[in-house]
């Protein structure tokens, strides 16, 4: 497999890895976490405690591709990419328009 040049080429890719329900929804939980953990940080202001961020996406994900998925994240190969991958994911998840993503990615 030749390596993406670009995030357009990655996304297909970083869905496939993803092809699982169970781990997308390990995945959806964990940004879901983020998402509130950052909003509570923000409106705290206990940015002390900014460490729980990666803690919960991370901890989440990693859990989901040892355990449902039994693949490699690709944060190890893409991080930035593969951090904008899990928002862009969730939010077509929590705007519903995620599964027209996932066909065109060949997951059924």
């Amino acid at each position: 497999m030749t390596r993406p040049r670009s995030f357009v080429e990655f996304w297909p890719t970083y869905l496939r890895d993803h092809a699982r329900p169970g781990t997308r929804a390990l995945h959806f939980a964990g940004t879901s976490l983020v998402v509130a953990i950052a909003l509570w940080l923000a409106v705290s202001g206990r940015w002390s405690l900014w460490w729980l961020l990666p803690l919960a996406g991370y901890g989440f994900a990693w859990a989901a591709h040892m355990l449902v998925e039994r693949n490699r994240p690709a944060t190890f190969r893409h991080p930035l990419w593969s951090l904008a991958a899990d928002f862009r994911m969730w939010g077509l998840w929590i705007t519903g328009r995620l599964g027209p993503e996932l066909k065109r990615a060949g997951i059924g």
